[in-house]
């Protein structure tokens, strides 16, 4: 089946030097985009992973080479992510999102890159992956069949396996057969409709990527982690405006700390207008009752 598209949907696989959305790099990036209509359209970048702060490569993992089969040494030739984020950015501009385990690991260390270029080069990204819908593959197929890639793909695909599994490409191309056969599978579950796909498996709405805050069901951020868990960020921010300035300072991904940010500022300026705000006459008649009916 055919995916019924209004406007076009990227589907994208990352190999990174390791498993930290902090501290590890993207290493290869790989688009497939697909417009209403069925055209595609294929981009992969290889990607020389960078220390900004120390300004050298960032090493890879054994283990991360182990899986991808990319060595540091690969790499010495290729583009930082500050060179070919002004590309990724343009393929990301007019789509939604899909992919394969995406919304926990590929979309974050995305958004992790794009922050350090705006933190240490200062470089202007118009981007807010925040906006788009992401249809993550694995959800659903873990909904209706849970396994991994290779066992969807034999699954959904005719029962064969594809070669070259664990590059970005092959990966990524896979993700686009195995949704499509989701989809062909399941009829009378599956609506063919991103904003559907994009619901599937029920995984609670992150207001950032590592889901340190959560949305809550009248449209607050809650905190999911520490000793404030369960609360509401701006209760935190009433009681304990110390709690921000922790975070913007902690070890948390550069995500996380844009999005307290984003709520401190905001807090900041409606408690400012409060301030600044005549008093109403609830508020003068509970001060003229305190004072025994005498204000002056």
């Amino acid at each position: 089946m055919e995916l019924n598209l209004s406007r076009p949907l990227l589907f994208f696989d990352i190999e990174s030097t390791g498993l930290s959305i902090a501290t590890d790099c993207i290493i290869e990036l790989s688009f497939v985009k697909v417009f209403p209509g069925g055209e595609q359209r294929i981009k992969t970048w290889k990607i020389r992973p960078w220390d900004y702060a120390r300004g050298v490569q960032r090493h890879i993992d054994e283990k991360a080479s182990a899986v991808n089969g990319v060595h540091d040494e690969d790499l010495v030739d290729c583009p930082l992510f500050a060179d070919v984020v002004d590309e990724v950015c343009e393929w990301l501009s007019d789509s939604d999102l899909a992919g394969f385990n995406s919304a926990k690991f590929d979309l974050p260390m995305l958004a992790e890159e794009i922050e350090r270029v705006r933190e240490y080069t200062g470089k202007k990204i118009d981007i807010d992956l925040h906006s788009k819908k992401m249809v993550d593959v694995q959800n659903i197929y873990h909904f209706m069949e849970p396994r991994n890639l290779k066992a969807a793909y034999r699954f959904y695909c005719g029962g064969k396996d594809f070669e070259n599994a664990h590059t970005a490409e092959a990966d990524t191309i896979a993700t686009y057969e195995v949704l499509k056969g989701e989809l062909d599978m399941y009829p009378e579950d599956l609506k063919n409709d991103v904003d559907f796909l994009s619901g599937v498996g029920g995984r609670p709405k992150t207001v950032d990527y590592a889901g340190r805050l959560i949305m809550g069901e009248n449209g607050e951020p809650v905190i999911s982690f520490g000793k404030h868990k369960g609360r509401t960020a701006r209760e935190v921010y009433q009681s304990e405006p110390s709690y921000f300035a922790w975070v913007l300072g902690g070890e948390f991904t550069l995500d996380t700390k844009r999005q307290f940010k984003e709520l401190k500022a905001r807090f900041d300026k409606e408690k400012s207008a409060a301030a600044a705000a005549p008093p109403s006459d609830d508020a003068l008649q509970s001060l003229a009752d305190k004072w025994n009916g005498r204000l002056f």
